[in-house]
């Protein structure tokens, strides 16, 4: 199905809620005004509950064997304290009988209201294996939720200060089966298990709260909504409602999302047609280089097909088109002696080197095509669907043919293992993850169907990285939600403007926002 691309003036801000059978095209999409509302009062279905064990919860702030909180620090505007709670591996074999982990949560409110008995809001952050933000000031949505919220700031699993998995301390394992197994336990599933061990520990009486999840951290929210619906308040999601189906849907996400990269490509090389000419001469040099590419600071190896993993932040994110464009406004070292080579330049390997956190967050690369399994296995998908569309995406031939060379998106390529020197080691426990079959469920549709927590999500028209047909799949599927549709902002919507998406979602829930 070709993808759908409203023109700029479309979609500025929907409101939409999806009945059951929902069917959508681009016509059924009206000029600036809202659409058709339903909202669902199905009754509750039973469901299965995540496997953390509710003990009686401290008293907000105190400290147990399994929770130490520490005392509050300031920076402008807020006060922050910090929380570690030891927690199981495997939530599975039961709380004594698992092996530990720690993980890190930070408390943020608005100065002087450290005492005051606030509703919680939990933020589960993107990726996955990335950390939560550390607040330097009040500013963008933190600052508007704590207005009325005491922010938690959970570092995932994996991530930050939550027993980090980095490529030091991965080293630890020895074998790369010992390392597979070990990181089977670092998915939604278990965040989720984490954040209600945290949740009945920390919040009075063990009271349910508030959830807002950017990117995989929607994924996340929406298992919780499958497995411990009892633990939430209301939910917030910004550009991150997962595919829901079965088996492993990473097919069908990458196969809809290179219709979008595309589209992103084209938008790109018309704001900066200059770049065409300059792509394809750094191609023809990393082609015509021995071994077919160039040594990296790193210790890695740019090779054609490596350099278009730029589009992963480029082409997706706000600003990312001038960042990209300026990269390689210095891709080449001036001609200071007459007759030298033409050179590519130190600036633009480490620029190349920077642009990703593979080094420092390696579990983006190796969780990355897991999160969209349930019993079964995605045997590269990426690299699978990239073949398919191997005559848009092969540079070599592009740039030979004169034709621009399209960038690719997020997605992990087995060879990546081989080129990007911090994830070398990995490659065997990753080729070990992509053959895994047996990965438990993440979502459960009954349950979703059966909804009663209030949801509102941001659902931003042309994202690249979820695509817009699979979330209006997977909201028909979540009973209750209420979906703003726009095009204003792409998926880092609630980075570049965080108070005006987290006020406008609040104000869909409690009724500030109209209701049809």
């Amino acid at each position: 199905m070709p993808a759908l691309h409203a023109p700029p003036s479309l979609i500025r801000s929907l409101l939409y809620v999806p009945s059951p059978s929902l069917s959508l095209s681009l016509r059924t999409l009206p000029l600036f005004r809202v659409t058709k509302l339903r909202c669902f009062n199905c009754s509750q279905s039973s469901v299965r509950t995540v496997t953390a064990m509710s003990l009686p919860n401290a008293t907000s702030g105190d400290s147990s064997p399994d929770h130490v909180a520490g005392k509050w620090f300031s920076v402008p505007e807020l006060r922050l304290r910090d929380h570690r709670f030891t927690v199981p591996l495997d939530y599975s074999v039961g709380i004594q009988a698992s092996s530990k982990i720690s993980i890190f949560a930070r408390e943020v409110v608005s100065v002087g209201k450290e005492e005051q008995p606030l509703p919680y809001l939990l933020y589960l952050q993107g990726g996955p294996g990335f950390e939560a933000p550390r607040p330097t000031e009040a500013s963008g949505w933190i600052r508007k939720a704590c207005e009325e919220f005491r922010v938690i700031l959970m570092d995932q699993r994996g991530t930050g200060l939550s027993t980090p998995l980095t490529a030091s301390s991965m080293s630890q394992l020895k074998s790369e089966v010992d390392l597979a197994d070990y990181l089977k336990h670092f998915r939604a599933d278990n965040i989720v298990n984490d954040a209600e061990f945290i949740r009945v520990r920390l919040v009075p009486d063990a009271g349910p709260w508030t959830i807002l999840g950017q990117s995989f951290g929607g994924f996340c929210a929406v298992t919780y909504l499958s497995f411990a619906p009892q633990g939430l308040k209301q939910v917030l999601l910004t550009g991150g409602i997962p595919p829901i189906g079965n088996g492993c849907t990473a097919d069908a996400v990458y196969k809809a999302c290179f219709e979008q990269i595309i589209h992103q490509n084209e938008k790109y090389y018309q704001r900066y047609p200059q770049d065409i000419e300059v792509v394809r001469e750094v191609v023809n040099y990393l082609s015509k280089s021995e071994g077919g590419g160039v040594q990296l600071p790193s210790g890695g190896f740019l090779t054609p097909k490596g350099l278009q993993i730029l589009g992963l932040t480029g082409l997706g994110s706000s600003a990312g088109f001038e960042r990209l464009h300026y990269m390689f406004e210095r891709a080449w070292d001036p001609i200071i002696v007459p007759g030298a080579s033409k050179e590519i330049s130190y600036y633009f390997l480490d620029a190349f080197d920077k642009w990703s956190s593979f080094d420092t967050n390696p579990l983006y690369a190796l969780l990355h095509e897991s999160i969209y399994c349930q019993g079964g296995s995605s045997r590269w998908a990426a690299q699978r669907i990239r073949v398919e569309n191997e005559g848009k995406f092969d540079a070599i031939r592009a740039a030979k043919e004169g034709r621009p060379v399209f960038f690719t998106g997020e997605m992990i390529f087995p060879w990546m293992f081989d080129e990007i020197h911090a994830l070398r080691k990995f490659k065997g426990a990753a080729h070990i993850l992509a053959e895994k079959k047996d990965w438990p469920p993440l979502y459960d549709i009954t349950a979703l169907n059966n909804n009663k927590v209030p949801v509102a999500a941001a659902v931003y028209y042309e994202d690249m990285f979820v695509n817009f047909k699979l979330v209006m799949e997977t909201a028909s599927q979540i009973a209750g939600i209420r979906l703003w549709i726009t095009n204003e902002f792409m998926h880092s919507g609630l980075r570049d403007a965080g108070s005006q998406v987290f006020d406008h979602l609040m104000g869909m829930l409690d009724g500030k926002k109209p209701l049809f």
